[in-house]
């Protein structure tokens, strides 16, 4: 021992186990995330599509008519003003949108993209629709937002099509790394 720190590496038996679950845990650790963001986009690009008061100009419960409602609250009523000129075209796109980020996600197929589009999504809605929430915590957006930054820093190494493509291609190459 120096200065009271231990100098070898070896682990009693019974912490090797414990070492084991939380390397096993911390390896796994975002695939929970990646279900619950990609079954919630994907429901909600699904929700959007099969509403048929949703993907209209006006009218209760439409696209339009909750756009401007929300464009004087807004942080950016720009934003929001871009979107009036065709909301049913905003809305299709902002559905297909959403269903592209919950299939990227749930299958782990071109993850990192997946999840900026995720995080874009949500940072427009955020700036948008729940802006005014008072307190800020009370809107949604913003924890979707930081949900979706660690799966756009760390992709889905586990579990997904992403690095089963990885590993072909290493197979392929003959790259092992």
């Amino acid at each position: 021992m120096t200065h009271g720190m231990r100098t070898h590496t070896h682990h009693p038996p019974h912490l090797d186990g414990d070492r084991d679950w939380r390397d096993t845990a911390t390896r796994y650790a975002l695939v929970p995330l990646r279900i619950f963001l990609g079954i919630t986009f994907l429901y909600a690009g699904l929700d959007k599509l099969t509403d048929s008061a949703f993907m209209k100009d006006a009218g209760a419960g439409s696209i339009g008519d909750m756009m401007r409602v929300v464009r004087d609250s807004s942080a950016i009523p720009a934003m929001v003003d871009m979107a009036l000129k065709s909301p049913v075209a905003f809305g299709y796109a902002m559905a297909l949108g959403e269903l592209a980020v919950g299939i990227g996600a749930l299958l782990g197929l071109l993850t990192r993209l997946a999840a900026l589009g995720g995080a874009l999504i949500s940072l427009s809605l955020w700036l948008t629709v729940s802006w005014a929430a008072d307190p800020y915590y009370y809107g949604n957006d913003l924890p979707y937002l930081m949900g979706w930054i660690p799966l756009v820093l760390a992709g889905a190494p586990l579990l997904s099509l992403d690095a089963a493509l990885r590993a072909r291609r290493r197979q392929r190459t003959g790259d092992y790394r």
